[in-house]
């Protein structure tokens, strides 16, 4: 008897016909004679009405009562979910965060896991039940409930498996797999059969929303094999493998050939510029420390050589925090002793991703010659082993994913599917 650990994301929990399909789906794998466990996230619009109600009250909302809002999502979830497994003949038990014991830090908003008891878990799967958890919440070691952060649900699940020693992980959403691209933007993305954990924790980093990329990570981490599917069509869908995992080899036959194996684009990006930073040692370090202190994440990281002893560097953050990092960065103005400070929110960042970049050559010219020949100016490069990204204004964001599409003959991946 396997374990199966389902997650089914707001989408999936958007109305009570929905939460139905639901029930069935995770109900027809217990009867197949699997355990299971279900984490839920809150219903589809849920979040965002909460922190509305939030906003007509304070500008400034404590980030621990923040946490206690949200929670409430959840709890509704799990227990609508409980109540129609129920009404459909199944023993099933709903959990949240504090009753699991899903121990986080502190960090109201983003908090990360630090342990998990699984025993009120395992006791109630060794009766029989399906057990539905809240994704999104924990609690932290004072008992104050926590959050990790949008799309923490995955995060929920994928700990979850690791933690009950899971056979896989399924996450459901209204996509059916993994896409090339979004294939909202371009219609000949196709579905990829098998990917490792490290090229879907780029690509989830760089602006692929199929899974949160801190889940993948965690999947890595604890080697959790995550399958992605459709809550609302029957398919095959898309499997996130450890690299190392012996399986993936076999699934991945005949794909060798695959240098890069998807597109990833990010337009919630902004490019800051911090002029006339004095060439000294510990300036560039003071210039990221006030990011650092208030968790916001720097990507893309340039420096110009120095003239006349003062440098540039540039840097790009996400754009919904461009703002906070605008006002850091003028609050160290005398300290770090800079000239002036230019911030770009009309750019995005588009980046090709793939393992098969560490063997072959010529991955680089291919992508800057497709975007040169379309006319695309590139802003700024980024690379590692398996991606490289380039920032380019915001306006030519679709032209580029399709065009890199192309260029790398993305819809003739072996192992995909064409988009129906």
């Amino acid at each position: 008897m396997s374990l199966i650990v389902q997650k089914f994301g707001g989408s999936s929990m958007a109305s009570a016909e929905r939460i139905q399909l639901v029930a069935r789906r995770a109900l027809a794998t217990h009867r197949a004679g699997h355990r299971v466990v279900v984490v839920v996230s809150a219903m589809a619009g849920e979040t965002d009405r909460l922190l509305q109600l939030a906003s007509q009250l304070t500008k400034k909302p404590h980030d621990r009562e923040i946490d206690v809002l949200l929670a409430t999502g959840e709890q509704v979830s799990i227990a609508l979910l409980a109540l129609a497994l129920q009404e459909q003949g199944a023993d099933a038990r709903s959990f949240l965060g504090h009753q699991v014991r899903i121990e986080t830090d502190s960090s109201h908003g983003q908090a990360r896991i630090q342990t998990i008891d699984a025993e009120p878990v395992q006791e109630a799967l060794a009766d029989g039940a399906i057990v539905v958890v809240a994704g999104f919440q924990g609690v932290d070691a004072a008992g104050n409930i926590t959050t990790l952060g949008r799309g923490g649900s995955d995060l929920s699940a994928v700990a979850l498996a690791a933690a009950v020693q899971a056979d896989a992980c399924e996450i459901y959403s209204d996509v059916d797999g993994i896409y090339t691209t979004d294939p909202n933007v371009y219609a000949k993305a196709r579905r990829i059969d098998v990917i490792s954990c490290e090229e879907m924790l780029e690509l989830a980093s760089l602006g692929a929303k199929v899974l949160q990329a801190r889940s993948v990570e965690f999947a890595l981490k604890y080697r959790v094999r995550i399958h992605c599917l459709s809550t609302f069509v029957d398919g095959p869908g898309s499997w996130v493998v450890p690299d190392a995992d012996p399986q993936e080899a076999a699934m991945q036959s005949g794909m060798e050939g695959a240098v890069v194996i998807g597109i990833a684009h990010d337009r919630n990006t902004a490019w800051l510029t911090v002029h006339g930073v004095p060439d000294q040692p510990g300036k560039a370090a003071a210039l990221f420390r006030a990011l650092a202190n208030d968790h916001i994440n720097v990507d893309v990281i340039i420096q110009n050589p120095a003239i006349h002893g003062r440098t540039d560097v540039c840097f790009t953050v996400a754009g919904n925090v461009a703002d906070r990092a605008v006002e850091l960065m003028n609050a160290q103005h005398d300290a770090i002793g800079f000239t002036t400070l230019d911030c770009n929110k009309g750019v995005a960042k588009v980046s090709v991703v793939g393992a098969g970049m560490r063997s072959q050559p010529g991955v680089a010219l291919r992508m800057f010659q497709a975007l040169g020949d379309a006319g695309i100016n590139i802003l700024l490069i980024s690379t590692s082993e398996i991606k490289i990204s380039v920032v380019i204004d915001d306006r030519y964001t679709e032209l580029a994913v399709r065009v890199l599409h192309d260029a790398f003959e993305l819809e003739k991946v072996p192992g995909g599917t064409a988009l129906a």
